[in-house]
């Protein structure tokens, strides 16, 4: 069974950083694509940012791109969302997930992910 743990998220004003971590107990995380979507209040859950098993190629939502930056260290079995210049628009429930086999990193629906981890709250003030 494969655990994904996410951890970072806090409340910040807008214009801030935060860096979130998602890390796994699985013992092949290096052969999986990865990704992060958030969650806000009343509405659906929607893609962030994906990248392949090497970190070789990122996908990032329009709304994020140039602010987000997503990686991974294969060795420490974590990923990462490196979020910047953040937004009131931006809070919500952010989770990480693994990319099922087969899935191309342009797949940016949930059914395209097999395991989720809890999420974690951030929530950016005005």
């Amino acid at each position: 069974q494969v655990q994904l743990v996410e951890s970072g998220g806090g409340l910040v004003q807008a214009g801030d950083s935060l860096r979130l971590s998602c890390t796994t107990s699985g013992r092949s995380f290096s052969d999986y694509g990865m990704g992060w979507f958030r969650q806000a209040p009343g509405k659906e859950r929607e893609f962030v940012a994906a990248l392949t098993f090497n970190g070789a190629y990122r996908n990032y939502a329009d709304s994020v791109k140039g602010r987000f930056a997503i990686s991974r260290d294969n060795a420490k079995k974590t990923m990462y969302l490196q979020m910047n210049d953040l937004k009131p628009e931006d809070t919500a429930v952010y989770y990480c997930a693994r990319r099922r086999p087969g899935s191309m990193i342009y797949s940016i629906t949930t059914e395209h992910y097999d395991y989720w981890g809890q999420g974690t709250q951030v929530t950016v003030s005005s």
